[in-house]
């Protein structure tokens, strides 16, 4: 355990590094930056170190995984976001240990989180899932609504009792007119939440960037960073 625990410790300090590095070549404050670490597959024993080492945001994106991990953990500090696609029969079960979840992408979604939010008597912070893939009104390939369906399904979340509009996230597309082109991706999303700034203020997170990509996510002007290879190691297989 104390060699799996270097090895994290190490890990964190370059991702550390490479974000520090990022926000002073960006003319940014370090601070302004969230580090979420991604600890899909890998064990309950690997979140409770990384806690120990400081970190506070991790996130998840199967609930069948994610469930019984936060659960083992919830005695520690720490903030869990949902980042996966999330079908309504999950809801109920995310609901319990979610902070954020940050693929909010439909209006179906958003109504069966309002009422499992209500039924927990808890606040749950919502992103919208941007897809930079998608036609003018449809779903990308991994899930997102379209920018053009941003305004409407943010209203209905800021309406929603129990929900907390907090703001954008998207995933670098591999198809369309932003694949491969992570840095211009993210611009897109930093216009996308000026705009939605205009009506809900305080819906200022924006959420981009990975282990591959989180120099481009901060270079853009992202707030939150998903971070999870570059810190646990490449994964076995993800089944």
């Amino acid at each position: 355990m104390t060699d799996r625990k270097d090895e994290l410790a190490a890990n964190l300090a370059k991702v550390e590094r490479r974000i520090a590095a990022a926000c002073a070549a960006a003319g940014r404050k370090r601070e302004e930056v969230t580090l979420i670490v991604v600890t899909k597959t890998y064990p309950a024993s690997d979140v409770r170190l990384l806690s120990g080492l400081g970190v506070r945001h991790v996130a998840e994106n199967r609930d069948q995984d994610a469930a019984p991990k936060a659960a083992e953990c919830s005695d520690l500090p720490l903030s869990w976001h949902f980042v996966g696609q999330l079908q309504t029969n999950k809801v109920r079960s995310v609901v319990g240990y979610a902070d954020v979840v940050q693929s909010v992408d439909r209006s179906r979604l958003v109504t069966a989180l309002s009422k499992e939010a209500g039924r927990a008597g808890r606040e749950l912070g919502c992103l919208l899932q941007v897809a930079l893939d998608a036609g003018e009104r449809e779903r990308g390939e991994r899930g997102g609504v379209a920018p053009a369906g941003i305004e409407e399904l943010a209203d209905l979340v800021a309406r929603a009792p129990g929900l907390r509009l907090d703001g954008l996230m998207t995933v670098a597309p591999l198809t369309g007119e932003y694949a491969g082109r992570q840095r211009a991706a993210f611009e897109r999303l930093m216009d996308l939440s000026t705009d939605l700034r205009r009506a809900h203020p305080a819906a200022n997170m924006v959420s981009a960037g990975m282990s591959a990509d989180l120099e481009e996510a901060v270079a853009a002007g992202a707030t939150h960073v998903r971070v999870g290879t570059a810190v646990l190691g490449v994964r076995a297989g993800l089944g």
